[in-house]
Parts: C-alpha cells; sequence; structure tokens
C-alpha cells in the first residue's frame, strides 16, 4: 500500500501561510544549526506569495540559507511569468534578503541550451535539500511535470538535477528539477488553496497513473515525507 501524505487543513490562508511559515523557518535553522547551512526550494506561481511573505520576515540565518525554485519559465528575469522575479519580489526581502539565491535560468536561449549550465549552476546548493514547497495545478501537475506531456519521461528518469521541457498545455519552455533531485529531500511540502485543488488531491490519491497525474511521483512515494497544507 502507498504511503499516505500527512493532510493539514486550516480555516483560512493567513493561518495555513503563518504555520507554515514557522515550520520551514524552524526546520532551515535546525538544519543551519546541524550542518552550517540549509537549502530551501520553491515553486513559482501565485499560491506562494503570502507564504513568502510571511517567510521573509522569519529571524534565521539567512546568509546561510541557500533558496532556488523547482522549476522556472525560460523568460527574462524580470517577465511578469518569471518565477525568479515573484521570488525576489517576495520572498527574498527583508531579512532573507541575505538568502543566497541559486536561479534556473541563464544566458542560453533556449533551455535546452541551458540545462546543463544550470545543473552546474545548482550544484553547490546542499543536498539533500532541506525543505521542498512544491505547488499543483488543477490537472494534477506539480513542478513543470505535466500530464501526458512529451518530456515527462525526460524529467521523471533523468540522473540530471535538471531537463528542459516544452509543454504543450502551458505557455513557455521550462526548465525544471527532475524527480530523483525534488525527491532528495529532507521534507516536502504540498501547498494547496482552494476547493479544486482539494478535488484533484483526492483524486490524485486514487490514481496510480503517474502520467496523467504526475503529483503522484510525490505522494506516492515511501522515500520523503511529504506534509499537505490546504485551505479553502
Amino acid at each position: 500500500m502507498l504511503k499516505e501524505a500527512v493532510f493539514k487543513s486550516f480555516d483560512n490562508t493567513d493561518s495555513l501561510e503563518t504555520q507554515l511559515a514557522d515550520r520551514i523557518a524552524r526546520q532551515l535553522q535546525d538544519a543551519v544549526d546541524a550542518r552550517g547551512k540549509a537549502s530551501l526550494v520553491v515553486s513559482g506561481g501565485s499560491t506562494p506569495l503570502k507564504l513568502f511573505k510571511a517567510l521573509s520576515v522569519k529571524a534565521i540565518d539567512w546568509n546561510e540559507v541557500f533558496v532556488t525554485l523547482a522549476d522556472e519559465r525560460w523568460v527574462d528575469n524580470d517577465h511578469k511569468d518569471s518565477n525568479e522575479r515573484l521570488v525576489r519580489e517576495n520572498l527574498l526581502q527583508h531579512r532573507a534578503a541575505s538568502a543566497k539565491f541559486r536561479g534556473l535560468k541563464n544566458m542560453f536561449a533556449s533551455a535546452e541550451e541551458g540545462a546543463a549550465m544550470t545543473s552546474e549552476h545548482l550544484a553547490n546548493v546542499p543536498r539533500p535539500f532541506d525543505v521542498v514547497v512544491l505547488g499543483m495545478g488543477n490537472d494534477g501537475h506539480t513542478c513543470s511535470w505535466f500530464p501526458c506531456s512529451g518530456d515527462l519521461n525526460r524529467a521523471l528518469d533523468s540522473e540530471a538535477l535538471c531537463e528542459a521541457v516544452t509543454p504543450t498545455t502551458a505557455p513557455h519552455e521550462r526548465i525544471t528539477l527532475t524527480k530523483k533531485a525534488i525527491l532528495n529531500t529532507r521534507q516536502i511540502y504540498l501547498h494547496l488553496v482552494g476547493e479544486q485543488k482539494l478535488s484533484v488531491y483526492r483524486q490524485a490519491l486514487e490514481s496510480d497513473d503517474v502520467k496523467a497525474m504526475p503529483i503522484r511521483v510525490v505522494l506516492g512515494q515511501h522515500k520523503t515525507p511529504v506534509d499537505v497544507y490546504w485551505s479553502a
């Protein structure tokens, strides 16, 4: 029987963001205290912005924390769809401004050309990652692992840290951390807001089809603890 994630529901998003930020901050500081450095992987999009802001003011040794992204659209860093822009404007502020950020976008014109350089750029980010915070789309995707995508097997089977993908159901060429990289983590949080996300999550628990619902890669494994934080 597949191990089910720990599910935690909250009355409102403020409570969710506060408690999740507190827990992440404790885990990062514990990692710094134990090993001298810590690593945090976050997702992009609009859902985690309140969490980023709550986390940015936490009093931890941010100068010893490495921050990177689970995936990135291959757009300029000041583009409206850039995950790096959202992280810089909402997380890497206040106390968190001293964190060591490692973005996924580089000088190459395409993600395919730049994937090796991005992997090299991430080589000094401490692993296993201490905390990974993921979102989930209404189609069951996470990172940039999209259902039934021709690039999905590459992202899931690769031995590299990251791979280039070109979604057919979403804009922009992208670069994404691979399954191997994401699961090499001490703790994964799945951060969900809204009734539709709860419905998709429940469907994913019942599905065995990773290609149809790639979030199963995270939910249907025994290696890494997964806590789901949800609020309507």
